[in-house]
């Protein structure tokens, strides 16, 4: 039987023979992305040959990280730092990877690695973790409600044995109930080790459900009910966390500020408290920060996490106050950083090489620390970030850098 090609494929989907989301059971994953980018070239009128060019198996993506492929978008990728890190995971001098178009991103956040060096490096710590799936129960009235309730508090031995059941790594770490009315959110809240375990705790709560619906009268509506939350800006994330709570922070000379930065430590304390404590209360914002989420989403693309969670990964405060020495001190705290390091985009090769450059790839030992090392290696990216544009806006060199980096 003779091989199909791009283009003999491309004609048996025309011709509706094969379904245009089936082309890999008709051939291997490659000619069926060539076939796709025949087909979408064609009808688009758009040159799309450029796609065509990837350094991954499109076996290994088909199906666990990608569906109709026709082939890959590049983003450039370079390295800040090394910066010294003292983690509670990670420890030593590492290169930050990052992936972007933003011109002045990696060399603003390279500068503030240097800046901290200078200052002896930063500090790094995980102080909460828990990835979180929240179904919502119909049940009759109030009182339904409450005993629902009064069920989970009394039956979390049995809520943890499902669950885990069904998952060899996972455990679950507690079941917070939420009313209003005749609906019952419970948030579920799982330790899952180094993996970001969206999937894991998705199919760990199914179960715990199912035992739910069999001993009380309440009726699931949804398996996430949004108070989860995923992939959406929310206080609750900012307050009680999801995925890894990380704060990291540093403490910079005077003339250190004054002779790299050009700046003062209590101008860059003013511009911190008056733009982002209180210009991002006034704007109603959750994350208090200059541009947290531009350290997150490179270094969430070079590293392949789930690039959607940058929503919450920028949930983050940054502090600036001059010490009673007169030095500055910087802190910044990220609330809900959804990180792995095995599963997801994390097995894809380019990816992979982001996290070897960090030394974090794969199952950590214990279990868990390549996660923690991973979200510390963000959380002083985004210190570092935080930094160099706080010092920018203090001595007036914004735009000019823009200028000259970013156009």
């Amino acid at each position: 039987m003779t091989e199909p090609t791009p283009a003999s494929l491309a004609d048996r989907v025309r011709e509706g023979d094969v379904r245009f989301h089936e082309l890999e059971e008709h051939a291997d994953a490659d000619t069926a992305a060539a076939a796709r980018r025949r087909l979408v070239g064609e009808t688009a009128d758009a040159d799309v040959d450029a796609l065509g060019e990837y350094a991954f198996d499109a076996a290994d993506a088909h199906g666990s990280n990608i569906e109709n492929m026709v082939g890959a978008v590049q983003v450039p990728m370079g390295v800040a730092g090394p910066v010294a890190v003292d983690g509670g995971a990670l420890s030593g001098e590492r290169y930050l990877p990052m992936a972007t178009t933003e011109g002045a991103l990696v060399a603003s956040i390279n500068r503030g690695c240097s800046v901290v060096n200078d200052a002896g490096g930063a500090t790094a710590r995980v102080t909460k973790s828990g990835m979180t799936r929240a179904p919502v129960f119909r049940v009759a009235d109030v009182a339904e409600a409450e005993a629902l309730v009064s069920w989970v508090r009394d039956n979390e031995a049995t809520l943890r044995e499902a669950a885990e059941s069904t998952t060899s790594h996972g455990e679950l770490l507690d079941v917070t109930p939420y009313v209003v009315g005749n609906n019952v959110f419970l948030r579920f809240r799982y330790d899952t080790k180094d993996a970001m375990g969206m999937n894991m705790v998705t199919i760990a709560t199914r179960e715990a459900c199912d035992a739910i619906e069999a001993e009380t009268d309440a009726s699931l509506v949804a398996l996430s009910g949004n108070l989860c939350s995923d992939k959406k800006p929310a206080a609750i994330n900012a307050v009680e966390g999801r995925g890894r709570s990380v704060s990291a922070d540093v403490e910079i000379p005077r003339e250190v500020v004054e002779e790299r930065l050009h700046t003062t430590p209590e101008s860059v304390a003013e511009i911190n408290t008056r733009k982002n404590l209180v210009g991002s209360a006034k704007a109603g914002g959750l994350g208090f920060n200059a541009h947290v989420a531009n350290a997150v989403a490179a270094m969430f693309l070079a590293t392949g996490q789930d690039e959607a969670q940058v929503v919450e990964g920028a949930n983050a405060i940054t502090t600036a106050e001059t010490t009673p020495d007169g030095d500055l001190y910087l802190s910044v705290s990220l609330a809900s950083l959804e990180v792995g390091t095995v599963g997801g985009g994390t097995k894809l090769p380019t990816q992979a090489a982001g996290l070897d450059v960090l030394g974090v790839r794969g199952g950590g030992d214990p279990a868990g620390s390549n996660g923690d090392a991973l979200a510390e290696a963000i959380a002083v990216g985004a210190l570092a970030g935080e930094l160099s544009l706080l010092a920018a806006l203090g001595s007036r060199h914004l735009s000019s850098a823009h200028a000259d980096l970013g156009r």
